[in-house]
């Protein structure tokens, strides 16, 4: 259960096509969730919320002072 954590902490940030096989097995079932892509702003496509659930992200988007409405979630599926 820690080194899931470990792992959810470290792929804050990152695009969810960087992560290693490793972390992506272990991650899947996680929602994560990723800026709205729109031409106006161009987001990065960051992991900038992961968790169990919706509202688990939403909550940590908040948190961060992110509106969650401008963001799509996302659950990681298994690398292959």
């Amino acid at each position: 259960m820690a080194a899931a954590a470990q792992d959810s902490a470290r792929t804050l940030g990152r695009s969810p096509d960087r992560l290693t096989l490793e972390e992506r097995r272990a991650l899947t079932g996680k929602f994560v969730a990723l800026e709205i892509y729109s031409p106006a702003t161009l987001p990065l496509r960051r992991i900038e919320a992961i968790g169990d659930s919706l509202a688990e992200c939403a909550r940590m988007l908040r948190a961060r002072g992110l509106d969650p409405a401008r963001f799509e979630y996302d659950r990681l599926t298994p690398p292959y």
